[in-house]
């Protein structure tokens, strides 16, 4: 078997066997196959897409291309969720532990800030002394303690991924919906999960602005799961303005304690509601309820109760976190500099450019460019209205946070903008706005034409 066949196979638009995507695979991980034999394959699937059974294979090949988890000595369901990024998306903090809460393991392996979304790790790493960075063992001992544990990928963990996605990067193949998938769920089920929610999202926030690719890429994300043998449902979800109150890094475990803990903001609503729906669904899947519905009231009896801050905490304390900074979250933000964002007019704030917003929390210091970058725990933001809000001109639609007071400038151009200020509220999208599962996943499985 030799890389330049197989590239040539696929640049013909021919499909690839199981066996020739294992190839390639092992060859991305073991370093056997040239960087830019493996680059040339990627254009070539890139242009000419992938059979479902090649995204089923290349999952496969990469899931089990190095280490992987196994949660069958906890003796509970294992399940997990996963979003395809946004802008102050921190429903990750808050689904794991009520899950956890209701009775099922939470292995969650949870990336970093890249672009204009946030990662939960830098979230998490913002508390002093939280580890991400665990073994597999030692995550099964936080699971046996906590219930829930959130870490980064291991260098042992799915290698294929790791050098395939960086090509992407490089190469300009990051959109394609195949290659997402297999990269997206070779992760997820390397952790050995029983069953998965994805939080797909789309809007002017969201990785994938189209409905219609959004919808392929959840359907083909549900698809691949469930050949897994992993109950799989995906959720699409609106990302046309930051979710709940706060966007950055510390800032986002804050508003997350403060949900935990009972305290409604308005501002936070939707984060607690799209929160609720999710976990919803993992214990739903978990076997616990008969449907998804009853899964969001024992969700929120978990939340109401206590048990998912108990959880989270325990989960910190577990991984090495500081547990002063959780019991005086708002004494421990302490950013160098702050400055209010004023409306230039009167009106109703009626449309934000999300992605230039994520932007300018990432200019602000709580973001990367690229991968390896250092980010401010305390830099970001915090938003005083929401879309539809009426505002009056000189007030403020948020404040911003970082730690050095020249760098606010570049922010407050991408802001004015991104923030359109109208006569009229406009029209919004609902929070969720399509539920794909097993049932119905096929309806949305053909591929978008390329223009």
């Amino acid at each position: 078997m030799h890389a330049v066949d197989l590239i040539r196979k696929k640049r013909d638009g021919e499909e690839l066997s199981a066996e020739e995507i294992r190839y390639l695979a092992n060859g991305a991980a073991h370093g056997s196959i040239p960087k830019e034999q493996l680059a040339a394959w990627l254009m070539a699937a890139f242009l000419r897409g992938l059979s479902l059974a090649e995204v089923d294979a290349l999952t496969t090949a990469m899931r089990f291309s190095g280490e992987t988890f196994d949660p069958s000595p906890l003796g509970k369901f294992a399940v997990d969720k996963h979003s395809t990024g946004g802008v102050g998306d921190k429903t990750s903090l808050l689904v794991a532990p009520i899950a956890a809460a209701a009775g099922l393991v939470v292995p969650m392996i949870s990336g970093r800030a890249l672009g204009h979304t946030g990662g939960t790790l830098d979230k998490l790493e913002s508390i002093p002394g939280y580890r991400t960075q665990l073994s597999l063992s030692e995550m099964e001992q936080v699971l046996a303690k906590a219930g829930a544990s959130i870490v980064g990928q291991t260098q042992a963990l799915v290698p294929a991924d790791r050098v395939l996605y960086a090509l992407r990067d490089c190469t300009s193949t990051v959109e394609s919906p195949f290659l997402i998938c297999a990269s997206i769920m070779s992760k997820k089920l390397a952790a050995g999960l029983n069953g998965l929610v994805l939080d797909v999202k789309t809007g002017s926030g969201a990785f994938l602005h189209n409905k219609t690719d959004a919808l392929f890429l959840a359907a083909l994300m549900v698809e691949t799961g469930e050949r897994a043998g992993t109950r799989t449902a995906a959720l699409l979800t609106n990302m046309d303005q930051p979710l709940g109150r706060f966007a950055g890094n510390w800032v986002e475990v804050w508003e997350s304690l403060e949900v935990m803990e009972g305290n409604r903001h308005p501002l936070s609503e939707d984060l607690r509601e799209l929160s609720l729906i999710l976990a919803g669904w993992m214990i739903y899947l978990g076997g616990l309820v008969p449907s998804a519905e009853e899964g969001r009231h024992r969700a929120e009896e978990v939340l109401r109760s206590g048990a998912a801050l108990q959880a989270f905490t325990s989960m910190v304390q577990a991984h090495g976190g500081d547990m002063a900074a959780l019991a005086h979250p708002e004494q421990f933000h302490q950013p160098k500099a702050r400055k209010d964002f004023l409306a230039d007019r009167s009106g109703y704030l009626a449309y934000m450019d999300c992605t230039a917003v994520g932007w300018a929390v990432q200019r602000l210091g709580a973001g990367r460019e690229r991968a390896g970058e250092p980010v401010a725990p305390h830099a970001g933001m915090e938003m005083h209205a929401k879309l539809g809000s009426q505002v009056k001109a000189g007030e403020p639609i948020l404040t911003m946070f970082l730690n050095d007071p020249a760098r606010f400038a570049e922010p407050e151009v991408l802001l004015r903008k991104a923030i359109v200020i109208a006569d009229v509220p406009g029209e919004h999208p609902p929070l969720v706005q399509e539920i794909i599962t097993a049932e119905n996943r096929k309806k949305f499985l053909q591929a978008p034409k390329r223009p």
